[in-house]
């Protein structure tokens, strides 16, 4: 599946508690654009919840089908029950640039496998439906070149298609500097050779974001 180049990340961090048999659940989510960040939300929440008993994560510090930053822990919890259930939900939810840490205040009652997976499920589940979201657009900058008889029909294509124009320059041909979504760069390139009688060259890529 291509990488999406559109997509929601948090746009606040939120708190919700879910108290189950006695145990509180304290779920904070928040923005986490990498890993140093998330990590740092870590260690500020254990701050925050010196009595708690464990302090559970998942993140998923890159955009949602990516899998160059995704990491959680039990946190003492037994294995299985309490970072992956919470990694699974965020997954699901397909956001992206996101951690959850859920502290976890025992209640004397033990909740066996099975009803850890559910509260950690259910306590990042809760915390999610408070969140708000905003969207994020990955957007390339790229330069194509092109002789002059054809600029005016590839100004008229990038206009109708909102491509933005950074930069033009002209040398011993036309260099058009564009910000375009990277998974939209192939349909454009077989325009801009219709349009040009093949006699257009992609010069150059470079990754960006726009929130």
């Amino acid at each position: 599946m291509a990488e999406s180049t559109r997509y929601l990340i948090p746009a606040q961090a939120v708190d919700v508690v879910t108290e189950i048999k006695r145990s509180r659940f304290v779920a904070h989510i928040a923005h986490s654009h990498n890993t140093d960040s998330a990590l740092q939300i870590i260690s500020r929440e254990k701050a925050r919840h010196p009595d708690a008993r464990h302090h559970c994560w998942a993140f998923i510090a890159c955009p949602p089908l990516s899998a160059s930053a995704i990491r959680f822990s039990d946190d003492g919890e037994p294995s299985g029950t309490a970072g992956k259930p919470i990694l699974n939900v965020l997954q699901y939810s397909h956001y992206g640039e996101i951690i959850c840490v859920i502290s976890r205040y025992f209640g004397g009652i033990k909740l066996g496998a099975g009803g850890l997976i559910r509260a950690y499920s259910n306590s990042t589940q809760a915390a999610l439906e408070k969140l708000s979201v905003k969207e994020i657009v990955q957007l390339s900058e790229i330069e194509i070149q092109f002789d002059y008889p054809f600029e005016s029909s590839i100004r008229h294509y990038l206009q109708s298609n909102n491509i933005n124009i950074n930069h033009v320059g002209y040398e011993e041909s036309v260099i058009f500097q564009l910000e375009i979504e990277k998974n939209q760069i192939p349909q454009l390139m077989q325009q801009a050779r219709n349009l040009c009688k093949g006699q257009v060259h992609l010069v150059k890529v470079e990754p960006g974001i726009l929130c």
